[in-house]
């Protein structure tokens, strides 16, 4: 009996994030910032300005959430808000010196966090690998172009080793 690729897949993904999450936890223990910290900081260190809803969105987590760790961070001089300058309601994200002083060692560790994980793939599995992830990411978003593919003939892990 064949395991069923669209569960493997499923599998496969969720397990590959937690274990990544999970040492790169372990490699930031020392950095003055949590987990959530540190992942609002890198995602908002590439998207300076943007609205807490719009991060809220990207992080996929319930804005209310992101709006205390937010404050948290503000108290903690991590991230500052400002006001738009074209709507005087909407209030700004931007990381500080100070977050962004911590979040450069926390790349460094990410990334070799990231080699260790590869380990054993050729360049081009690795290649092969990221325009797959991609690919996934590219037919799962919201942009409503996935409806209109036609399925993906999925391998099963046998077919993959």
């Amino acid at each position: 009996m064949t395991a069923n690729p669209h569960q493997s897949l499923g599998t496969l993904v969720i397990d590959s994030a937690r274990l990544l999450r999970r040492r790169l936890e372990q490699e930031s223990r020392d950095i003055a910032m949590t987990s959530a910290q540190l992942q609002i900081v890198a995602r908002l260190s590439k998207n300076e300005g943007m609205s807490q809803a719009a991060l809220a969105t990207l992080l996929d987590i319930e804005p209310m959430t992101l709006c205390r760790h937010v404050d948290r961070m503000v108290l903690a001089d991590l991230v500052e808000r400002r006001q738009d300058p074209n709507d005087r309601r909407a209030r700004q994200l931007f990381t500080t010196a100070k977050s962004r002083e911590l979040l450069e060692p926390m790349r460094g560790r990410a990334q070799r966090v990231f080699e260790e994980a590869m380990d054993g793939l050729s360049e081009p599995e690795c290649e092969a690998l990221f325009h797959g992830l991609r690919t996934l990411l590219a037919n799962l978003s919201d942009d409503g172009r996935a409806a209109a593919r036609p399925p993906v003939s999925v391998p099963s892990l046998g077919e993959v080793e």
